[in-house]
């Protein structure tokens, strides 16, 4: 049994060492067949330089070096794509994934589970905005989506071979890994855990709108219902516009004075143009994602592979 950990990494050259030192006495325990791939956004410090010192003395650390800055989803899935583990763990080295969990995952994916997830109980040190969008965001995903995302998991998780292989064919641009998984199916497990504080450092992810991101592909890429929505809030709206026009048709009939001013149609006329701003808004995050697909960009250019000796 081999085992491949998945690292995206982007200015880490604190975490890293410490990150190793724990991993391999976790992984000591479960498996001596592992590799643990650092996906790499080219970074301004010195993490590729500790990532290649610490491959000196230990060829099972390998590198995946991409040609500019693609982001996290796109290192996470370069790395799932050059692995070659029979079950392969995605977490991240800033210790919020806490390595101690591994051996409780291998466990269950054993029994015979494909995805084990673990799901946040406490998210400790994460600002209360990010909480408040993440919650949000589950909630409005699970309500509308085609696929059950399982809230306050993150990328951190365990996935058989054969999850790994059905993923990177979907050939998706979005790289929302959440819900690629969900589409593919199989046996899947929740384990609780409690999310510790970030060992070193600022996290390098926009805390509010990598969120707000992230919820916008839950939304978008795996659900039409904001488009039915935007068409039912056409026929509300339409709906309205006719009982009005009756309401003055009435006063006008009966003679009576008509009270409504500007002060009205101003508060009509900026609600129906929010109304509008905000269905074309929907037509173009889908139009947007269309563009991405139809495009057919590489997801990423790998500009380095250190370790990988035969992969293509």
């Amino acid at each position: 049994m081999q085992l491949s950990l998945v690292v995206p990494v982007y200015k880490e050259e604190g975490n890293i060492p410490v990150f190793l030192r724990r991993i391999r006495e976790v992984l000591a325990s479960v498996t001596e067949d592992y590799e643990i791939i650092f996906s790499l956004d080219p970074s301004p410090d010195r993490t590729e330089d500790v990532i290649l010192e610490a491959r000196a003395t230990d060829p099972r650390i390998r590198l995946l070096k991409f040609s500019r800055r693609f982001g996290q989803p796109m290192a996470t899935l370069a790395g799932m794509e050059y692995s070659r583990g029979d079950a392969v763990i995605v977490m991240d080295v800033d210790m919020q994934d806490p390595p101690e969990l591994i051996g409780e995952m291998v466990a269950k994916w054993r029994e015979g589970y494909d995805v084990v997830l673990p799901q946040r109980r406490e998210r400790t040190g994460e600002p209360w905005i990010k909480k408040f969008v993440s919650e949000t965001g589950y909630k409005v995903i699970n309500k509308i989506a085609d696929v059950r995302i399982p809230p306050n998991t993150g990328d951190f998780r365990l996935m058989a071979r054969r999850v790994v292989a059905e993923v990177v064919r979907l050939k998706e641009s979005h790289g929302f890994l959440r819900g690629m998984v969900a589409v593919v199916g199989f046996k899947q497990i929740i384990i609780p855990f409690d999310r510790p504080p970030r060992l070193v450092g600022e996290t390098n992810y926009n805390r509010f709108f990598g969120s707000l991101r992230i919820g916008f592909n839950g939304i978008f890429c795996f659900s039409t219902y904001a488009l039915t929505l935007s068409t039912m809030f056409g026929f509300i709206i339409a709906g309205f516009s006719f009982l009005v026009m009756a309401v003055y048709l009435v006063y006008k009939v009966m003679g009576w004075e008509i009270l409504w001013g500007n002060p009205t149609l101003v508060i009509l006329i900026s609600f129906l143009g929010g109304i509008q701003l905000i269905s074309v808004g929907i037509l173009g995050e889908y139009i947007g994602r269309i563009y991405e697909e139809v495009r057919a960009r590489p997801k990423f250019i790998v500009d380095r592979a250190v370790g990988f000796e035969g992969k293509p």
